[in-house]
């Protein structure tokens, strides 16, 4: 399965990095430089995994969490930001993110296996569905 990113963030920097780092790696990466853009894009093309940032203009990640887990609640959000504050994790356990990952990034470790935790997560639930469709109805005779 070849997954699809969303890489949020307001800094051009991390989201450059970001993007060809995974682009790298096989992955469909797209980015937005806000919580706005981010689901604007949503709205036109799904996405299997969102990398945002919490602390941007206009909506910052905690926001966007929130809307992803209602419109899109198939999605797998990771969090990543600079601002580590009690407030800001547990919004982000609240909210129902895969996780939450400090900055600076460094190595990129932590986040590779927060991305291929919720890419092997949806993996997981789109072959149950595939099993799931494949049975017969309940009370059904062959």
């Amino acid at each position: 399965m070849t997954a699809s990113i969303l890489i949020v963030d307001d800094e051009a920097a991390i989201r450059s990095s970001l993007s060809r780092h995974y682009r790298l790696k096989g992955y469909d990466v797209d980015t937005a430089e806000n919580g706005r853009a981010a689901l604007e894009n949503l709205a036109v093309t799904p996405r299997q995994v969102v990398i945002s940032d919490i602390m941007m203009p206009e909506m910052n990640g905690i926001e966007l969490l929130r809307r992803i887990r209602r419109e899109y609640p198939m999605t797998r959000v990771i969090i990543i930001t600079g601002y580590v504050t009690l407030e800001n994790a547990l919004a982000c356990l609240r909210n129902n993110a895969d996780t939450c990952i400090f900055k600076p990034l460094g190595d990129l470790a932590e986040l590779d296996e927060a991305v291929a935790a919720a890419v092997a997560y949806l993996a997981h639930w789109k072959r149950k569905l595939a099993e799931l469709r494949g049975m017969k109805p309940e009370g059904e005779r062959t």
